[in-house]
């Protein structure tokens, strides 16, 4: 008993080093100009709406949502505006009745970056974005990221769509840049 014990233990300990080989497998390397991102697997390249976004991507649709999320990367020559400036922006995309949203601060080794998780009815983009169309589209969530690669650029990151599907793509999100949403601190716009 005690050896089939022992036995059970040791293989559950060599099983841990397996798993993180596995959960790494599960993602792949996505370069964009410097910036570096683990994307995963199941994160499919998707057509770009326009010549500013760097990618697109779309993620697998949570149990009883209806489309999928969207990811999106973009990088402006001169930066794109100040980090409380395209803060705010975000969290106006959403209506202001219902709507929450916490803006958080982090550290990803020397990276520092911003994260913005906004959820209520999402003012959905329609149409070429000269149009500046939108539709409601309650019960969204957004995450959206300013990752600030000192002496190289500002990546600006955004994963929004039903908000199941998005909670469920949320640590993923954080990941792909190295993001860690228990060392984060709040921040004030």
């Amino acid at each position: 008993m005690i050896n089939r014990s022992l036995t059970v233990l040791l293989l559950m300990i060599l099983a841990v080093p397996g798993l993180r080989a596995d959960d790494a497998a599960k993602t792949s390397e996505v370069r964009l100009k410097d910036l570096v991102l683990q994307l995963p697997n199941t994160w499919k390249t998707a057509p770009s709406a326009g010549n500013m976004r760097l990618a697109t991507y779309t993620t697998p649709v949570a149990d009883g949502d209806s489309e999928p999320g969207e990811f999106t990367v973009f990088s402006f020559a001169g930066g794109g505006g100040g980090v409380a400036d395209n803060l705010s922006r975000w969290v106006g995309q959403f209506s202001s009745d219902g709507r929450t949203s916490k803006i958080t601060k982090g550290m990803a080794g020397e990276t520092e970056y911003y994260v913005a998780d906004i959820s209520g009815t999402f003012n959905k983009p329609v149409g070429p974005p000269i149009l500046r169309k939108t539709e409601a589209a309650p019960g969204f969530r957004m995450l959206a990221a300013i990752v600030v690669l000192e002496g190289k650029g500002v990546y600006y990151l955004k994963l929004s769509g039903p908000d199941a599907t998005i909670k469920a793509q949320a640590e993923a999100f954080r990941a792909s840049f190295g993001g860690d949403s228990k060392t984060e601190t709040d921040f004030e716009i």
